[in-house]
């Protein structure tokens, strides 16, 4: 019986592709599942050889401590470079994008509480 090992739904298309890499180097037979057209199926990889899963978690959760210190070096990196902004600074950098997106945000916010309102009355 197959076992799945690693879920696609949610990771990106460099870790899904750096993660078929690692299980391919290692000789670890496995088959991929998709979504499905409406994206509610188990995407992922799966395992054939249930005698090797063990093997299989022990690299996943070693290549995936690995990948999580480089993601954050490079995002530290990118933000001492100024090339990461900060929600402060996207709204400075486009105003009237801001001021739309908070006027839509009162507007559903007031539509959602006026039937509430309107009963205190």
């Amino acid at each position: 019986m197959s076992t799945l090992i690693f879920r696609l739904n949610g990771a990106d298309l460099e870790e899904a592709e750096e993660v078929r890499l690692l299980l391919e180097q290692h000789q670890l037979d496995f088959y991929e599942t998709s979504a499905g057209r409406w994206g509610i199926s188990v995407a992922g990889l799966w395992l054939r050889d249930e005698s090797r899963v063990e093997e299989a978690r022990a690299l996943l959760d070693h290549y995936a401590q690995q990948r999580q210190l480089r993601v954050r070096q490079q995002y530290h990196l990118a933000r001492e470079r100024g090339e990461r902004h900060t929600l402060w600074q996207r709204a400075i950098d486009a105003p009237l994008r801001t001021i739309a997106i908070l006027l839509l945000v009162g507007t559903v916010a007031y539509l959602s509480i006026w039937p509430f309102i309107d009963m205190i009355d």
